[in-house]
């Protein structure tokens, strides 16, 4: 159910701050913008939220997020639009959508993530031991008597 409601309230706040930047500012139709809106939260999601965040930091994530808008946005309006100047808009709302990034990893890692490592922490407590010996080299009588083996044919 946190899932849900996280995921929810991603794919809302990308969907109005999109519609004001995509629909307001460049034209884009509301149901171009909730394509897109649907597909960049659900890649977001699975790969920033829960593959980068919790084995990186914000700044790491926030990162991965610009990139993977960026690209989400740019291959949808130009495979779904015929406008000029695709490069810019799909920037402008990649830097939107990072800057909201910022405040929701901070949500995902107090509310989500803590409680998942919590959780998964007090399933499993490995704990491992080195192994040591006493002998870090081979003495010289132990490579004689390999030698000696070798030489006639046993192993």
């Amino acid at each position: 159910m946190k899932h849900a409601k996280a995921f929810l309230l991603k794919f809302i706040s990308c969907l109005v701050l999109l519609y004001i930047i995509l629909g307001l500012f460049y034209g884009m139709s509301f149901g171009m913008v909730f394509l897109i809106s649907l597909a960049l939260g659900a890649s977001s999601y699975v790969l920033g939220d829960f593959l980068v965040l919790p084995r990186s930091n914000n700044f790491i994530a926030t990162i991965t997020d610009f990139v993977l808008a960026f690209l989400v946005i740019w291959s949808l309006s130009i495979s779904l639009t015929l406008r000029e100047n695709i490069v810019t808009m799909s920037l402008v709302a990649a830097a939107g959508v990072a800057l909201f990034e910022i405040i929701f990893h901070r949500y995902m890692a107090n509310q989500i993530i803590t409680k998942m490592n919590s959780h998964t922490a007090r399933q499993s407590k490995l704990q491992f031991q080195t192994e040591a010996s006493e002998e870090l080299t081979p003495s010289e009588t132990d490579l004689k008597l390999n030698e000696d083996k070798s030489n006639r044919g046993e192993e």
